[in-house]
């Protein structure tokens, strides 16, 4: 039930691609913590949910360059006879991070085009501008009618605003966690004697914690070349004195994606003023203040 409709899906797709029509399409498979983390006495079961995640990782890779996102969802319950499966339980740190990092991703101002970055996750490493749906960012804000160009600029630039509004938070608690998972660590090997569920509980926690902090640099990296794709496109069609103002916040949110990207989220004294003075980047120039006309 698995692999049958998601082969004849996959191929109407390709081909409406090859046909130069714009796809957006979507799998969404289940599988099981059964399968993830490993259950005994489930061996076949187990084995199976496990087949399913890594053809949803594997059919995400090659859909991706279709317009085509791949996704699993692995329900679980905490009962009596589940108890003794899964990650072993959250500590507050925990559930803070993963509720700042979610609601990172799901920021209502990027709610009409974020969504994409689903596609980005699989495509980040490798591909151009235009595999990598950055346009996503630049069609919404030409797509949307705005009073003014100026307008236009004043959203990115609110969007960048409430972008670098969150990030000291988020990255403050996933310092903490990380520091936690570390702790786990060394706890786990200072014990001669620790029993293999705990073991694989610490390891499967871990690991959750993981993929939260990967989605987040993700997500990060992708809003900022989306607003720098955008704003060098309106630069060429509609320039304004405003794109100053846009240029300043992506400079000031640049240090924080290149500190998500080197995994650098517990150095104390960054600050994400908006009013601070920022060095004008070199694409953004007046040539006379009084005309405000900008060279790309």
């Amino acid at each position: 039930g698995t692999f049958a409709p998601s082969r004849w899906a996959a191929a109407y797709w390709r081909e409406q691609s090859k046909a130069g029509k714009e796809v957006d399409g979507r799998i969404i498979n289940t599988t099981s913590v059964s399968g993830i983390y490993g259950n005994p006495g489930q061996t076949n079961y187990g084995a199976a949910k496990a087949g399913i995640a890594a053809f949803t990782n594997i059919a995400a890779l090659e859909l991706s360059r279709y317009g085509v996102t791949v996704n699993a969802v692995a329900p679980v319950a905490l009962t009596r006879m589940t108890e003794g499966l899964g990650p072993a339980p959250e500590t507050d740190e925990e559930r803070e991070m993963h509720d700042r990092v979610w609601r990172f991703l799901v920021a209502p101002h990027a709610k009409d085009w974020a969504f994409q970055y689903g596609r980005e996750i699989n495509t980040a490493r490798t591909g151009s501008a235009a595999s990598r749906h950055l346009d996503s960012y630049y069609r919404w804000l030409t797509g949307t009618r705005f009073a003014s160009s100026r307008v236009r600029y004043n959203a990115i630039s609110e969007h960048i605003a409430w972008d670098l509004g969150t990030l000291p938070e988020v990255f403050h608690i996933i310092c903490v966690v990380l520091d936690i998972d570390r702790q786990r660590g060394v706890a786990a090997d200072g014990i001669e004697d620790i029993e293999p569920a705990m073991i694989k509980e610490q390891r499967g926690r871990a690991a959750e914690n993981e993929a939260y902090v990967v989605h987040f640099v993700t997500a990060l990296t992708y809003r900022y070349d989306s607003y720098d794709y955008a704003l060098s496109r309106l630069l060429v069609e509609t320039p304004h004195n405003e794109a100053i103002k846009v240029d300043t916040a992506l400079n000031l949110m640049a240090p924080w994606m290149d500190r998500a990207e080197s995994r650098d989220f517990c150095t104390e004294g960054w600050q994400s003023d908006l009013r601070a003075e920022g060095a004008i980047h070199a694409r953004v120039q007046m040539s006379t203040p009084s005309e405000g006309e900008f060279r790309k």
